[in-house]
Protein backbone atom coordinates (compact mmCIF):
# COMPACT_ATOMS: atom_id res chain seq x y z
CA UNK A 1 0.00 0.00 0.00
CA UNK A 2 1.12 3.72 -0.71
CA UNK A 3 2.56 4.85 2.16
CA UNK A 4 1.80 8.65 1.27
CA UNK A 5 -1.84 8.77 0.50
CA UNK A 6 -4.64 7.66 2.99
CA UNK A 7 -2.80 5.26 5.49
CA UNK A 8 -0.63 8.25 6.52
CA UNK A 9 -1.68 10.01 9.36
CA UNK A 10 -5.36 8.58 9.67
CA UNK A 11 -5.96 6.76 12.62
CA UNK A 12 -8.82 4.97 12.04
CA UNK A 13 -10.96 1.63 13.45
CA UNK A 14 -12.88 -0.90 10.67
CA UNK A 15 -16.60 0.12 10.73
CA UNK A 16 -18.24 -1.98 12.57
CA UNK A 17 -22.43 -2.92 11.68
CA UNK A 18 -23.73 -0.97 14.22
CA UNK A 19 -27.32 0.72 14.52
CA UNK A 20 -26.08 3.59 12.06
CA UNK A 21 -26.38 2.61 8.53
CA UNK A 22 -22.93 1.34 7.06
CA UNK A 23 -23.10 4.25 4.46
CA UNK A 24 -23.79 6.98 7.64
CA UNK A 25 -21.16 5.44 9.55
CA UNK A 26 -18.26 5.68 7.02
CA UNK A 27 -19.11 9.07 5.74
CA UNK A 28 -19.56 10.52 9.37
CA UNK A 29 -15.91 9.10 9.30
CA UNK A 30 -14.29 10.31 6.34
CA UNK A 31 -15.49 13.47 7.40
CA UNK A 32 -14.16 13.55 10.84
CA UNK A 33 -10.94 13.31 9.47
CA UNK A 34 -11.38 15.39 6.50
CA UNK A 35 -12.69 18.10 9.35
CA UNK A 36 -9.55 16.98 11.73
CA UNK A 37 -6.89 17.58 8.76
CA UNK A 38 -6.04 13.72 9.03
CA UNK A 39 -7.08 13.60 5.15
CA UNK A 40 -5.57 17.10 4.34
CA UNK A 41 -6.66 19.50 1.78
CA UNK A 42 -5.57 18.18 -1.71
CA UNK A 43 -4.83 14.27 -0.54
CA UNK A 44 -6.14 11.57 -2.84
CA UNK A 45 -8.82 9.24 -1.53
CA UNK A 46 -7.28 6.20 -3.61
CA UNK A 47 -10.27 3.95 -3.18
CA UNK A 48 -8.38 0.02 -2.66
CA UNK A 49 -6.80 1.68 0.26
CA UNK A 50 -10.37 3.07 2.12
CA UNK A 51 -11.81 -0.21 1.21
CA UNK A 52 -8.97 -1.57 3.40
CA UNK A 53 -9.01 0.80 6.29
CA UNK A 54 -12.56 1.29 6.64
CA UNK A 55 -13.13 -2.78 6.02
CA UNK A 56 -16.31 -2.22 3.96
CA UNK A 57 -17.68 -2.35 0.63
CA UNK A 58 -16.58 -0.79 -3.05
CA UNK A 59 -19.68 0.52 -3.14
CA UNK A 60 -20.50 1.76 0.40
CA UNK A 61 -17.55 3.65 0.26
CA UNK A 62 -18.69 5.32 -3.23
CA UNK A 63 -22.02 6.38 -1.91
CA UNK A 64 -20.07 7.92 1.01
CA UNK A 65 -17.53 9.73 -1.42
CA UNK A 66 -20.81 10.71 -3.41
CA UNK A 67 -22.37 12.38 -0.41
CA UNK A 68 -19.16 13.99 0.93
CA UNK A 69 -19.10 15.94 -2.86
CA UNK A 70 -22.44 17.32 -1.85
CA UNK A 71 -21.24 18.77 1.12
CA UNK A 72 -18.13 20.06 -0.82
CA UNK A 73 -15.41 17.90 1.63
CA UNK A 74 -14.49 15.97 -1.61
CA UNK A 75 -13.75 16.47 -5.22
CA UNK A 76 -13.73 14.12 -8.16
CA UNK A 77 -10.39 15.27 -10.35
CA UNK A 78 -9.94 14.08 -14.06
CA UNK A 79 -6.91 11.24 -13.62
CA UNK A 80 -6.59 11.48 -10.38
CA UNK A 81 -10.51 10.51 -9.10
CA UNK A 82 -11.16 11.68 -5.45
CA UNK A 83 -9.79 14.39 -3.58
CA UNK A 84 -9.91 15.82 -0.34
CA UNK A 85 -11.39 19.37 -1.29
CA UNK A 86 -8.87 22.48 -1.51
CA UNK A 87 -9.70 25.83 -2.69
CA UNK A 88 -6.80 27.60 -4.09
CA UNK A 89 -5.96 30.52 -1.90
CA UNK A 90 -7.93 32.81 -4.53
CA UNK A 91 -10.90 31.03 -4.99
CA UNK A 92 -10.84 31.01 -0.94
CA UNK A 93 -10.78 34.51 -0.69
CA UNK A 94 -13.42 35.11 -3.53
CA UNK A 95 -15.87 32.67 -1.54
CA UNK A 96 -15.37 34.41 1.97
CA UNK A 97 -16.16 38.02 -0.06
CA UNK A 98 -19.17 36.32 -1.43
CA UNK A 99 -20.44 35.24 2.09
CA UNK A 100 -20.04 38.61 3.77
CA UNK A 101 -21.92 40.18 1.34
CA UNK A 102 -24.79 37.25 1.56
CA UNK A 103 -24.55 37.27 5.42
CA UNK A 104 -24.92 41.06 5.47
CA UNK A 105 -27.63 40.81 3.87
CA UNK A 106 -29.20 37.94 6.10
CA UNK A 107 -28.70 39.54 8.83
CA UNK A 108 -30.63 42.81 7.56
CA UNK A 109 -33.48 40.04 6.55
CA UNK A 110 -33.38 38.93 10.17
CA UNK A 111 -33.48 42.73 11.88
CA UNK A 112 -36.79 43.17 9.54
CA UNK A 113 -38.64 40.12 10.01
CA UNK A 114 -37.65 38.08 13.18
CA UNK A 115 -39.44 37.61 16.34
CA UNK A 116 -38.15 38.92 19.45
CA UNK A 117 -38.40 34.99 20.46
CA UNK A 118 -36.11 34.44 17.23
CA UNK A 119 -33.92 37.20 18.64
CA UNK A 120 -33.63 35.45 22.01
CA UNK A 121 -33.26 32.01 20.59
CA UNK A 122 -29.79 33.70 18.57
CA UNK A 123 -28.77 34.84 21.19
CA UNK A 124 -28.90 31.12 23.28
CA UNK A 125 -27.03 29.51 20.09
CA UNK A 126 -24.22 32.71 20.34
CA UNK A 127 -24.20 31.11 24.26
CA UNK A 128 -23.96 28.06 23.40
CA UNK A 129 -21.28 28.44 20.79
CA UNK A 130 -18.76 30.40 23.77
CA UNK A 131 -19.50 27.67 26.29
CA UNK A 132 -18.36 25.05 23.58
CA UNK A 133 -15.08 26.75 23.41
CA UNK A 134 -14.67 27.36 26.65
CA UNK A 135 -15.58 23.63 27.43
CA UNK A 136 -13.15 22.30 24.90
CA UNK A 137 -11.62 23.12 21.32
CA UNK A 138 -13.75 20.45 19.38
CA UNK A 139 -14.24 21.70 16.41
CA UNK A 140 -16.82 19.46 15.25
CA UNK A 141 -18.82 20.42 18.51
CA UNK A 142 -18.05 24.46 17.36
CA UNK A 143 -19.47 23.65 13.40
CA UNK A 144 -22.55 22.35 14.97
CA UNK A 145 -23.09 24.98 17.52
CA UNK A 146 -22.65 27.76 14.82
CA UNK A 147 -24.80 25.38 12.20
CA UNK A 148 -27.66 26.07 14.82
CA UNK A 149 -26.88 29.66 15.34
CA UNK A 150 -27.25 30.27 11.42
CA UNK A 151 -30.56 27.82 11.42
CA UNK A 152 -32.33 30.46 13.78
CA UNK A 153 -30.81 33.45 11.67
CA UNK A 154 -32.12 31.63 8.76
CA UNK A 155 -35.27 31.15 9.89
CA UNK A 156 -35.99 34.24 10.98
CA UNK A 157 -34.83 36.43 7.75
CA UNK A 158 -37.27 34.34 6.07
CA UNK A 159 -35.71 33.95 2.78
CA UNK A 160 -35.58 30.28 0.99
CA UNK A 161 -33.76 32.21 -1.95
CA UNK A 162 -30.98 33.40 0.28
CA UNK A 163 -31.33 30.68 2.49
CA UNK A 164 -30.70 28.47 -0.76
CA UNK A 165 -27.78 30.33 -2.03
CA UNK A 166 -25.69 30.34 1.82
CA UNK A 167 -25.88 26.44 1.98
CA UNK A 168 -24.93 25.69 -1.13
CA UNK A 169 -21.76 27.79 -0.17
CA UNK A 170 -21.46 26.83 3.18
CA UNK A 171 -21.04 23.66 1.73
CA UNK A 172 -18.05 24.35 -0.18
CA UNK A 173 -16.56 26.02 2.60
CA UNK A 174 -16.77 23.76 5.33
CA UNK A 175 -13.43 22.68 5.12
CA UNK A 176 -12.41 26.43 5.27
CA UNK A 177 -14.45 27.34 8.51
CA UNK A 178 -12.96 24.01 9.74
CA UNK A 179 -9.66 25.23 9.31
CA UNK A 180 -10.34 28.58 10.99
CA UNK A 181 -11.91 27.44 13.92
CA UNK A 182 -8.99 24.86 14.57
CA UNK A 183 -6.57 27.98 14.68
CA UNK A 184 -5.50 28.50 18.63
CA UNK A 185 -7.85 31.23 19.98
CA UNK A 186 -9.81 31.76 17.37
CA UNK A 187 -12.83 30.04 18.86
CA UNK A 188 -12.80 32.43 21.49
CA UNK A 189 -12.36 35.48 19.04
CA UNK A 190 -16.09 34.00 17.30
CA UNK A 191 -17.92 34.12 20.16
CA UNK A 192 -16.70 37.44 20.79
CA UNK A 193 -17.14 38.69 17.05
CA UNK A 194 -20.98 36.95 17.43
CA UNK A 195 -22.43 38.77 20.38
CA UNK A 196 -21.30 41.95 18.88
CA UNK A 197 -23.45 41.16 16.32
CA UNK A 198 -26.17 39.92 18.53
CA UNK A 199 -25.59 43.11 20.32
CA UNK A 200 -26.72 45.44 17.28
CA UNK A 201 -29.52 43.05 16.42
CA UNK A 202 -31.06 43.17 19.62
CA UNK A 203 -30.88 46.79 19.17
CA UNK A 204 -32.39 46.85 15.63
CA UNK A 205 -29.55 48.20 14.14
CA UNK A 206 -29.00 47.18 10.70
CA UNK A 207 -26.07 48.89 9.13
CA UNK A 208 -24.07 48.10 12.83
CA UNK A 209 -24.81 44.48 12.72
CA UNK A 210 -23.94 44.14 8.94
CA UNK A 211 -20.76 45.92 9.41
CA UNK A 212 -19.76 43.53 12.26
CA UNK A 213 -20.52 40.64 10.29
CA UNK A 214 -18.26 41.70 7.36
CA UNK A 215 -15.49 42.39 9.84
CA UNK A 216 -16.46 38.84 11.58
CA UNK A 217 -16.02 37.05 7.99
CA UNK A 218 -13.27 38.88 7.01
CA UNK A 219 -11.78 37.86 10.44
CA UNK A 220 -12.23 34.72 9.45
CA UNK A 221 -10.85 34.30 6.02
CA UNK A 222 -7.36 36.03 7.13
CA UNK A 223 -7.12 32.78 9.60
CA UNK A 224 -8.13 29.87 7.44
CA UNK A 225 -6.03 31.81 4.43
CA UNK A 226 -2.94 31.69 6.56
CA UNK A 227 -3.97 27.74 7.50
CA UNK A 228 -4.35 27.50 3.84
CA UNK A 229 -1.01 29.71 2.90
CA UNK A 230 1.56 30.27 5.81
CA UNK A 231 3.22 32.94 3.56
CA UNK A 232 0.04 34.59 2.57
CA UNK A 233 -0.66 38.38 3.76
CA UNK A 234 -3.01 38.91 6.73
Amino acid sequence: MSTNQVERGWTVTPVGRVAAPLREQVTAELRRAILEFELKPGQRLIERELLEKLGVSRATVREALRELSTEGLVTVEPQRGAVVAAPSLEEAAEMYEIRAVLESLLIRFFIERASDEQVRQLRATVEEIAEETARHDDVHHLLASKDRFYAVLEDGAQSPTLTQQLDGLKARVRVLRATSLSFPGRGEEVASELRAILDAIEDRDSERAAERCVAHIRAASRTALRRLEPKAAD
